[in-house]
């Protein structure tokens, strides 16, 4: 088998520095068994030791721990904020996680869910898709809220950047678009961003949906942004998109703008178009997950030789907020590994820079 030695992922390094690549994972609270929709009810892993968790990421070889702010269910993971935390939270969970990966050199991100938030939709019905998930119009009370909890969790936790996750208009993401219901919050949102009287149902046009979804990604693009550089000048604004080429980027400067663009659906062939999307300070990542398909003897090396930031996620294991200690993964051939167990097996040996056939004895 090949080594990774010569494929320049060496040293954890510091994702800040222009010349090392991302190297990320998430043990992932989204999913698990209660919620709305599939996501982890509130409260599930509310156990979770941060202290243990920064010690998995560090063994990993990871430079940023992606972890969680606000989940999808709507709860957030560090007290005392402007969103209740997730029912008995033992630890001050991500304010722990922050001060404990500064000491080892990694960057720790803060989940946000734009397009989907379990407890809004519960107490907003009036302005949202209901029982649909990820059907969150855009609107002016949704943006304060959103923003007001991403203040929020800079100042209270001092992460070091915030993810922006499913950043899409209700329905959208993926081609093609389907139509809008307007919902009179979204008439609402019409003479806002077109600056002209809603014309009625009948009389919207798959143009004039396409340039009111444009707008409406404009305006909470511009307001996020704003709020996180305004809190935190060196915040890092990190979008994870599956559809980076989607239609209702077109025309904005979200990816210009940004600071880090992960292809989510991690085909290396999206991955490279990005580069055509972006501006010169992006950072480019793709994503290894068992949902997406993607072979980690492929595609590590190819982002390796590219340049490319890597990111992994998986739910936790059965019966807690963990995954098998690290060693469990380099204690094996990769061979012998399938799905998430060998996407996390070729990333603990790229970023400890060890080669490909290295087993722990």
């Amino acid at each position: 088998m090949a080594s990774f030695l010569s494929l320049s992922c060496t040293g954890r390094g510091d994702a800040g520095n222009d010349g090392e690549p991302v190297k990320a994972y998430d043990i992932d609270f989204n999913w698990g068994e209660g919620g709305a929709h599939g996501f982890a009810r509130p409260g599930l892993w509310a156990d979770a030791d941060p202290a243990k968790h920064v010690e998995w990421y560090a063994a990993l070889g990871c430079n940023v721990i992606q972890s969680f702010a606000v989940s999808c269910n709507g709860y957030a993971w560090y007290k005392n904020g402007v969103v209740p935390e997730q029912p008995g939270l033992k630890h001050d969970f991500l304010t722990e996680q922050v001060r404990l990966a500064r000491q080892k050199n990694m960057k720790v991100i803060g989940y946000f869910c734009v397009g989907a938030n379990n407890k809004w939709e519960e107490d907003h019905p009036d302005l949202c898709y209901r029982m649909d998930g990820q059907q969150i119009p855009l609107t002016r009370q949704y943006l304060d809220y959103l923003c007001a909890s991403i203040d929020d969790a800079i100042r209270k936790t001092d992460i070091d950047g915030i993810m922006l996750d499913w950043f899409y208009n209700p329905g959208g993401g993926r081609d093609p678009l389907p139509p809008l219901r307007w919902l009179p919050c979204e008439e609402e949102m019409y003479s806002e961003l077109m600056g002209e009287k809603f014309p009625g149902k009948e009389n919207i046009t798959e143009d004039l949906s396409l340039a009111f979804r444009r707008k409406a990604i404009g305006r909470a693009w511009n307001r996020i942004r704003e709020t996180a550089k305004r809190t935190k000048p060196e915040c890092i604004i990190w979008l994870t998109a599956y559809e980076v080429e989607s239609k209702e980027y077109e025309g904005n400067t979200l990816l210009k703008e940004v600071d880090w663009l992960m292809n989510e659906a991690g085909d290396s062939k999206r991955t490279q178009a990005m580069k055509e999307l972006v501006g010169p300070q992006t950072k480019l990542i793709t994503c290894l997950a068992n949902w997406n398909g993607q072979n980690p003897l492929e595609t590590v090396p190819d982002a390796l030789s590219r340049g490319v930031g890597l990111y992994g996620f998986t739910k936790p294991a059965p019966g807690g907020s963990m995954m098998p200690p690290v060693d469990y993964y380099l204690s094996a051939s990769v061979d012998t590994m399938k799905g998430d167990a060998l996407n996390i097996a070729v990333l603990a040996r790229c970023f400890n820079n060890l080669p490909l056939d290295y087993v722990k004895r």
